[in-house]
């Protein structure tokens, strides 16, 4: 199921990082997709795709000089999901989340689901389904509610679950999504995405696997094509492997809250998560070089979020821009 010559549709590819998975998504919807306006907004699209990504650990798309993501809302989205919240402190990471989901507490956050589904902590059910049955089929992670998500709201997630397969030792991922924006999403959703494979993983004392990525429509928006097509030769500049993030089940949603509020806890790859918390509402507070002196050490998204901070201002992107 996971092995490399198996996957011969031209609809499954198997990249070694984030960055030539997302330049190739690029590639593809650029050469092969098809226009589509749901809403009245205009699209290029591919219809079923299925793209893997061999290391989970190269999750941070950065490809400079035209496509640079905000790495500070990466971490902060990707921790607000593993914590479970729903709060509104997500819009001071991202300013222009807004005019995507409101000004609240977003009626789509992923956290509150997947943390509190029915009084249902449906990491922890996961967690014990592969513990107690290594082989089993039936590690799922359910996001999309059609109770709640079946109504005409901005708001609707576009990720309908994941799924776990433990296999010799290694545990892969797969995530369903009925819609992905390569330009504005794919990065984002990437990275927070890997990082629950990792922590999972680390939870069942497995190595990290193969993360699958099934998308039914795959595109781009009209405004976003051009710099699309420089991004799809770039797929050859290196991607950061970030260090492990496998901690215990125990203390897991302290150790969480702890990083939200910017403070180290004493494992590096964490810290590194902590000082871009940290440095980042510095510089939303206007104190820039005390945010640049948070983040000067060794860690992938300090030096990410360096770069980010000294991009040109022609670099900003709707969804990246603080």
């Amino acid at each position: 199921m996971f092995e490399t010559e198996q996957l011969t549709s031209s609809f499954a590819q198997l990249y070694g990082s984030a960055n030539e998975l997302c330049a190739k998504a690029c590639a593809r919807i650029l050469s092969e997709g098809r226009v589509a306006a749901p809403r009245g907004l205009p699209t290029r699209e591919v219809l079923g795709s299925s793209l893997w990504l061999a290391d989970p650990r190269a999750r941070l798309v950065d490809l400079p000089p035209h496509r640079v993501i905000n790495p500070a809302f990466a971490v902060a989205e990707t921790l607000w999901i593993l914590s479970g919240s729903g709060e509104a402190w997500i819009h001071e990471f991202n300013g222009s989340l807004a005019a995507y989901v409101g000004d609240g507490p977003p009626h789509g956050a992923y956290g509150p689901r997947l943390r509190a589904w029915a009084g249902i902590d449906q990491f922890d059910r996961v967690r014990r389904l592969l513990l107690n049955d290594p082989d089993t089929r039936r590690a799922v992670l359910t996001v999309f509610d059609p109770a709640r998500d079946l109504v005409d709201e901005r708001d609707i997630p576009c990720t309908l679950g994941h799924r776990f397969y433990l296999r010799e030792g290694a545990l892969h991922m797969v995530t369903s999504m009925r819609s992905q924006d390569v330009w504005r999403g794919l990065p984002y959703d990437l990275f927070a995405a890997t990082v629950l494979l990792e922590v999972m993983a680390g939870w069942v004392g497995a190595r990290v696997g193969r993360w699958h990525h099934q998308v039914d429509s795959l595109h781009l928006y009209a405004p976003e094509l051009a710099a699309a097509g420089q991004v799809a030769a770039t797929a050859d500049q290196a991607t950061g492997h970030m260090g492990t993030l496998a901690a215990p089940w125990e203390g897991f949603d302290a150790r969480v809250a702890q990083v939200i509020a910017g403070e180290r806890v004493g494992a590096a790859a964490w810290d590194d998560l902590a000082d871009v918390m940290a440095s980042f509402r510095l510089w939303r507070r206007g104190d820039r070089d005390a945010a640049r002196s948070k983040v000067n050490g060794p860690g992938v998204m300090a030096a990410a979020l360096t770069r980010w901070y000294n991009r040109p201002s022609s670099q900003a992107t709707a969804k990246a821009d603080p």
